[in-house]
């Protein structure tokens, strides 16, 4: 059994709203319960609040919403982004384009590995069609390649993930920019959290599809 100090750093990602409250920590948990079933150990998924509601726990129907996706919302308490927070994290995905610029404004060293969740999962989307289209052997032998270790291998291959994913911007950009955007459900209506839902869901979907297929053999 490898020691702690030897074991490969599982790919930490760091989801982020305003209040980390109702959108962040829906996709915390659904992310992380997701990527579970891809690689346990491999994925580490926490989240923060720029405006964060600290020491609040999941809203009641955030957390109905996490359930209905077989997530656990129990034990959640909202944190406060800091510059700390921020350091290691191999990914921030953020709920809006102002969220983003509110992480760089904290670290600015993270430019080319902060996108909202939506435009992320639109270029994850644009590479699986790719891959599927014209076999891309290129971005599947980067997911297989290590020495024998696939959680070397995975963590090697999300890290590099940022930049390949950029790299097909173009090609999946929005008819209108708000569809960047995860809509703020805070002290709304059912029906808003429902939008919520209809938005972020599919992003997710898109992720962990992604992680499926260029999982380390």
């Amino acid at each position: 059994m490898a020691s702690t100090a030897s074991a490969p750093a599982p790919v930490r990602i760091l989801t982020v709203c305003t209040g980390n409250i109702c959108r962040s920590p829906v996709a915390e948990r659904l992310l992380q319960a997701g990527l579970d079933q891809v690689m346990p150990g491999g994925f580490v998924v926490t989240s923060a609040g720029t405006r964060a509601m600290v020491g609040d726990p999941m809203q009641p129907l955030s957390g109905d919403i996490v359930r209905t996706y077989g997530g656990n919302p129990d034990g959640f308490v909202s944190r406060q982004l800091t510059s700390k927070i921020l350091r290691g994290v191999d990914l921030v995905l953020t709920m809006t384009s102002g969220h983003r610029g509110e992480v760089l404004q904290l670290d600015a060293s993270l430019l080319k590995r902060t996108f909202t969740i939506r435009e992320f999962a639109r270029m994850l989307d644009v590479l699986d069609d790719r891959a599927d289209s014209a076999a891309d052997s290129a971005n599947q032998g980067h997911a297989a390649a290590d020495g024998g270790d696939p959680l070397s291998a995975n963590t090697a291959f999300w890290r590099g993930l940022p930049a390949r994913a950029a790299s097909v911007r173009h090609l999946s950009l929005p008819a209108d920019s708000a569809e960047n955007d995860i809509i703020d459900p805070y002290r709304r209506s059912p029906d808003i959290y429902r939008q919520m839902e209809d938005e972020l869901a599919p992003a997710i979907v898109s992720v962990l599809r992604h992680a499926r297929v260029n999982l380390p053999a």
